[in-house]
C-alpha cells in the first residue's frame, strides 16, 4: 500500500475512539515575529519558554490536571498498573556497568522497590549472595531523587570516585570512598558532570588522585556558561579542590565534551574531546614529561583513541571508510610517521564508544573489537597483525559490547537479545572458555512464545531501511493487530537488540512491538548517520515513514492499530512524522521531545546540537530547518491523532519550553477532537535518575493510553 494510500477514514476513526472529551486549558496566543534570512516566522508560544515565570507553572500545571483527568480514567489503567509494577518491582536484580581492579568486582545494581540503582563490590564474578553495598543512593536521600551518574575505581580498587546529581539535573559532584569500609574520604570535587557535557575521571598509575572534567564554578563564569567551557584538571587526594592542578582545555572550544583515559602502565594519559555531539574529535597525549601534545584534530576523522599494551596507540579512523579502520603508531611515532592500518574497512562498521561502552581493547597478543551488523552487534577477535582469531561465543541476534579487562588476560563483556536478558560474560582467551557471571538480569518474565522477524522497507529515495518486529509466534498476519513502532535515528546512535520485559505485557495482548533502524543513527557506518543529520534529516522522517508503510503492507498491522513511541530526538521523530503524515498512525506517544527547530539551539545544551541539526544562522540549514520542524508545520484544520507528550521539568538535554509549546500549538490546531495531552514530572530530568515510582507512573500513563486510543481492552493479569 502506497502511503498516500492509507485510509483516509483514519480522521473519523480517531474521532470515534477518543471519546467526549473536556476542553484542555486557555493558551493565550502572543505572537513574535522573527526574520530569518528574508523570511518572517511568527512564534505564537514564545512566552511559554519562561520557567521562571509563574503564568507559565500555572499554565503547566494546568495542563497536568487536564492531562490527568483524562489519563486516570482511561479504562484498564488499574490493572495496568498492577501489570507494571509486579514487573517492574520483581525481586530480580539487574546489574550493569560491570567492572574489575585490584581483586575486587564492582557493578551497578538496580534491586526493586528500591528507587535508585547502586553500586556493589564483590570478590569473584560467581558472587552469589557475596555481595556488598558500597554506596547507595537510596540511603544518602530518601526521596529517591539522588543517582549515581557513574563510577571510577581506582586501580589497585581500593578507592572508587563515585559521581552523584539530584533530581534528574544530571549535575554531578564526585565523591571518593573506601571500598573496604564504605567510608568517604574527605575529598569532594564539584561540578565533574552535566548533562550538556557529561564527565569523566581516571586514576594516576599510583592512585594518589585522579584527572577528571572540570566544569566552571560560581565566579568563573556568566550564568549561560556554566555547563559549558569543560577542562580537564588533576585531584590530588587529601588536599583543597581549589588547589587541584590545571592540565587541558583552556584552548577548547566552548561545546567541548572530553574523555580522559589514563595508561597505568606508564602514566601517560589520552585526552579525548569530541565537538558537541556532532561526532568531530581531536586527540592530546599527556607524555611521560608531563606534557601535552595533540595528535588528531577536529575533522580528520580519527574517532577513537586507545592504548594499547605496547606503548602503542591504537585509533579508529573514517578517513576514506565511513565504516571505520582501524591504525595503530608507536607513541615514539605519533607526530613523525603515519599510523599503519591493522583492519581494514570492511563490509561491517567498526564501533566506536565516547562516553564508556567498550568497543576496542589491545591487549598483548590480539586486539578485542565491536561490529555494527545494521542494528544487532558482534564482538570479533583478531591478532595484532589484524588475522582474525576464534572469539567468544556470544548469543546470535544479539547486541554485544561493553568490553573491559578483567584478572588474568580475561575480557569482560556484556550481551543480550531482544528475548534473552542482558548479562555480563568473562571470556578467557587461551582456552577460549566464555563463562556467564553473576552479573546478569534474569528476566522476571518469559519470552519463549515470541518470534523475532526483520524486515525491510524501502524508503523514498530507494534506500533500503531495515526493522526489527517482536510478536507472539502464530501472529495472523491479517492487518488487525495492534502494533507499536519506535525509533531514534540521529547522532550517529545505533538501536542494538535489548529485552524489555514490559514487552510482555503488550505481547500478552496481541501486539506487534518494531524498532526501526533508521538514518541518522550508525547502524551502518558514518554515511548512514550522515544521510540523516543536518540538511539530510528529512530522510530520517522518510526512512521512519517507510516502515510504517511496510508494516501495514505486510499486514502485521494496519494505520487504525498502529502507534509511534519515541523520545528526545526520537521525539523529533515523532513531531516531524506525525506532522507530515497524520493519518498513517492512530496515536503518538513523545518523551522529552524536540519540536522547535528554530529555538532548540538557544537553550543550555542546543549548541552541543548544532553539529547534527545547523544553525538558523546558515541559511542551507534554516531552510531545511523551518521545512520539518514540527512546530512550524503543525497546520491548522488538520485532523490531528491523540497525542501524550511526556517531559521532565528538570531536564538539562531538552528544555521542556519544547513540549510545552508543541501541545500548545497542537491543541489550538487539530481538528480531530483527539486529546493532546501534556503530562511534565517536577522531580524528574531527561530519564537518567528517575525514581523507580514515577517510571512506573510513566510507563502506566503510556500503555493506558496506548490501549484505549487502540481500542485494546486490557486482560487481567492473573
Amino acid at each position: 500500500m502506497q502511503l498516500h494510500a492509507v485510509l483516509s477514514c483514519l480522521a473519523l476513526s480517531i474521532a470515534m475512539t477518543s471519546t467526549s472529551l473536556a476542553a484542555p486549558p486557555d493558551t493565550a496566543q502572543r505572537p513574535v515575529t522573527d526574520t530569518y534570512h528574508g523570511t518572517k516566522v511568527v512564534d505564537e508560544y514564545r512566552w511559554l519558554e519562561d520557567w521562571d515565570n509563574d503564568e507559565v507553572r500555572a499554565w503547566s500545571d494546568a495542563q497536568n490536571t487536564y492531562a490527568r483527568s483524562i489519563l486516570d480514567a482511561l479504562p484498564g489503567t488499574d490493572e495496568l498498573r498492577k501489570q507494571v509494577t509486579a514487573i517492574m518491582t520483581a525481586k530480580t536484580a539487574r546489574y550493569g556497568g560491570v567492572s574489575y581492579a585490584g581483586g575486587n568486582w564492582f557493578a551497578m545494581k538496580n534491586q526493586p522497590p528500591l528507587q535508585q540503582s547502586f553500586l556493589i563490590v564483590a570478590d569473584s564474578p560467581m558472587h552469589e549472595d557475596d555481595v556488598r553495598v558500597l554506596v547507595d543512593p537510596n540511603q544518602l536521600d530518601g526521596s529517591g531523587a539522588t543517582t549515581i551518574e557513574w563510577y571510577r575505581p581506582s586501580h589497585d580498587g581500593k578507592l572508587v570516585a563515585v559521581c552523584l546529581s539530584i533530581g534528574g539535573h544530571e549535575v554531578g559532584d564526585v565523591r571518593v570512598y573506601e571500598t573496604a569500609t564504605g567510608k568517604q574520604l574527605a575529598d569532594e570535587v564539584p561540578r565533574v558532570n552535566t548533562g550538556t557535557a557529561g564527565g569523566d575521571l581516571s586514576w594516576a598509575p599510583d592512585d594518589s588522585g585522579f584527572y577528571y572534567t572540570r566544569h566552571p564554578r560560581e565566579g568563573e563564569r556568566a550564568e549561560e556558561d556554566m555547563n559549558f567551557y569543560q577542562q580537564v584538571y588533576f585531584h590530588t587526594l587529601g588536599t583543597p579542590t581549589e588547589e587541584d592542578r590545571y592540565e587541558l582545555g583552556k584552548d577548547s572550544p566552548r561545546i567541548a565534551e572530553t574523555r580522559v583515559e589514563v595508561d597505568k602502565a606508564t602514566g601517560r594519559v589520552i585526552a579525548t574531546i569530541q565537538y558537541g555531539d556532532g561526532g568531530e574529535f581531536a586527540h592530546y597525549l599527556r607524555d611521560t614529561d608531563g606534557q601535552w601534545r595533540q595528535f588528531s584534530e577536529f575533522g580528520d576523522r580519527i574517532i577513537q583513541a586507545e592504548f594499547g599494551k605496547h606503548n602503542d596507540i591504537y585509533m579508529v579512523s573514517r578517513a576514506g571508510a565511513p565504516r571505520g579502520k582501524l591504525l595503530h603508531i608507536p607513541v615514539s611515532e605519533l607526530g613523525s610517521a603515519e599510523p599503519k592500518v591493522v583492519l581494514p574497512e570492511g563490509k561491517d562498521t567498526l564501533v566506536s564508544t565516547f562516553w564508556g561502552g567498550g568497543s576496542l581493547l589491545a591487549g598483548d597478543d590480539r586486539i578485542f573489537v565491536v561490529y555494527q551488523l545494521g542494528g544487532p552487534s558482534e564482538i570479533r577477535v583478531f591478532d595484532l597483525a589484524g588475522k582474525p582469531l576464534s572469539g567468544p561465543a556470544q548469543p546470535p541476534i544479539a547486541s554485544s559490547g561493553g568490553l573491559s579487562w578483567g584478572p588474568d588476560g580475561s575480557v569482560l563483556f556484556s550481551s543480550g537479545s531482544y528475548t534473552t536478558a542482558n548479562a555480563t560474560y568473562q571470556y578467557f582467551p587461551e582456552s577460549g572458555v566464555t563463562a556467564v557471571t553473576d552479573f546478569r538480569y534474569e528476566l522476571p518474565v518469559s519470552f519463549d512464545d515470541a518470534e523475532v522477524r526483520r524486515e525491510f522497507a524501502t524508503s523514498k529515495d530507494g534506500t533500503k531501511v531495515p526493522v526489527n518486529l517482536i510478536f507472539p509466534k502464530g501472529t495472523k498476519l491479517d492487518g488487525k493487530n495492534p502494533c507499536i513502532i519506535t525509533g531514534y535515528g540521529g547522532y550517529g546512535v545505533s538501536l542494538t537488540p535489548r529485552a524489555n520485559s514490559l514487552n510482555r505485557i503488550l505481547l500478552d495482548h496481541g501486539f506487534v512491538v518494531g524498532v526501526a533502524n533508521i538514518r541518522g543513527g550508525g547502524e551502518y557506518g558514518e554515511e548512514w548517520h550522515l544521510e540523516g543529520n543536518l540538511t539530510n534529516k528529512q530522510n530520517v522522517f522518510n526512512d521512519f515513514a517507510a516502515v510504517l508503510g511496510k508494516v501495514i503492507d505486510r499486514g502485521y498491522t494496519s494505520s487504525e492499530h498502529l502507534a509511534i513511541e519515541g523520545g528526545s530526538n526520537g521525539g523529533l521523530l515523532m513531531g516531524a512524522v506525525m506532522t507530515q503524515y497524520p493519518d498513517l498512525m492512530k496515536c503518538v506517544v513523545s518523551h522529552v521531545g524536540i519540536y522547535d527547530m528554530l529555538r532548540v539551539e538557544l537553550s543550555p545544551n542546543g549548541a552541543f546540537n548544532i553539529t547534527e541539526f545547523g544553525t538558523v544562522e546558515n541559511p542551507e540549514h534554516f531552510e531545511a530547518l523551518l521545512a520539518y520542524s514540527p512546530l512550524h508545520n503543525v497546520k491548522d484544520g488538520t485532523a490531528y491523532p491523540p497525542v501524550l507528550f511526556l517531559t521532565g521539568a528538570n531536564d538539562p538535554r531538552v528544555d521542556p519550553m519544547q513540549s510545552r509549546k508543541m501541545a500548545a500549538r497542537l491543541q489550538a490546531a487539530s481538528s480531530s477532537g483527539a486529546p493532546t495531552l501534556l503530562r511534565t514530572s517536577s522531580d524528574s530530568g531527561h530519564g537518567a535518575g528517575t525514581p523507580l515510582d514515577e517510571r512506573i507512573e510513566q510507563e502506566v500513563d503510556v500503555l493506558a493510553f496506548v490501549f484505549n486510543e487502540l481500542g485494546v481492552k486490557v486482560r487481567d493479569g492473573e
